[in-house]
């Protein structure tokens, strides 16, 4: 599963607005934000990096005023991270993913206070749904036009963006998918606002989410989780353990 989703990444950055490939490596940048989790580089399947390739991807991302940054599942290309390491690149974590099938996924079953899923239809939808995840992720990205943009750039590539409106008309929590790839759709930003956690938002919309893609025609939907608390919620509606994934990058 480790070389699908890393030919998933390989894909979803191809995506971007600028895509360089050097190397053995896919670069994706989006002119519009200077985030390392937006602006990053993933390795083809079994790419074996020279020191060379390594000093031309990190140029990449310098001309540009960019942390050299990359996201993988290291099983997928064995020889990128010794590549890495011997050039001055640093591991900031490992995450490891979990699956989901149409053979495990669990929807909640519909019934009182069950939370109602809804796709964004307005600017406004979109603009409630980045500032509702700024605030779950405790402000790790600001919530800004561009961020909005890109939810609205998700939904209409064909990935999905599903959220749960607040009684105040807002956004009390939401997440998105990508556009299938290989068979597969990463799901992320799970995220609820503080005020309205513990009323089954996150394990709802994941689940709806997993069933969108699904019936899209991807056979698998992966994730990463940010602790057991979040670990348990997804493992209730189907997803399982598969693999980990590499999370590098060259400080100044």
């Amino acid at each position: 599963m480790d070389t699908n989703v890393q030919s998933f990444a390989v894909a979803n950055l191809r995506r971007r607005p600028v895509v360089i490939e050097t190397g053995g490596f896919v670069v994706g940048f989006d002119p519009s934000t200077t985030s390392p989790y937006i602006n990053y580089a993933t390795p083809l399947p079994g790419a074996e990096p020279t020191a060379e390739d390594v000093a031309a991807l990190i140029a990449a991302f310098r001309e540009r005023g960019l942390k050299p940054r990359l996201e993988f599942a290291p099983d997928a290309a064995p020889a990128v991270q010794p590549a890495l390491l011997a050039a001055g690149f640093t591991v900031e974590a490992v995450h490891e993913y979990l699956v989901c099938t149409p053979a495990t996924l669990a929807v909640p079953p519909a019934g009182p206070g069950t939370p109602v899923v809804e796709t964004p239809a307005t600017e406004e939808d979109y603009t409630s749904v980045d500032a509702a995840l700024s605030e779950a992720f405790a402000g790790e990205f600001t919530s800004s036009p561009e961020g909005a943009a890109r939810l609205r750039r998700t939904q209409e590539m064909g990935g999905a963006v599903r959220f749960v409106r607040s009684p105040d008309g807002g956004c009390a929590g939401g997440a998105m998918t990508s556009a299938p790839a290989v068979g597969t759709s990463e799901l992320a930003g799970v995220g609820t606002r503080p005020a309205h956690r513990g009323q089954g938002i996150a394990a709802t919309v994941t689940a709806v989410l997993a069933e969108t893609m699904f019936a899209g025609g991807a056979e698998s939907v992966w994730l990463e989780y940010s602790g057991e608390g979040s670990r348990r919620v997804y493992e209730r509606v189907g997803f399982r353990p598969h693999g980990t994934r590499l999370y590098i990058s060259l400080e100044d």
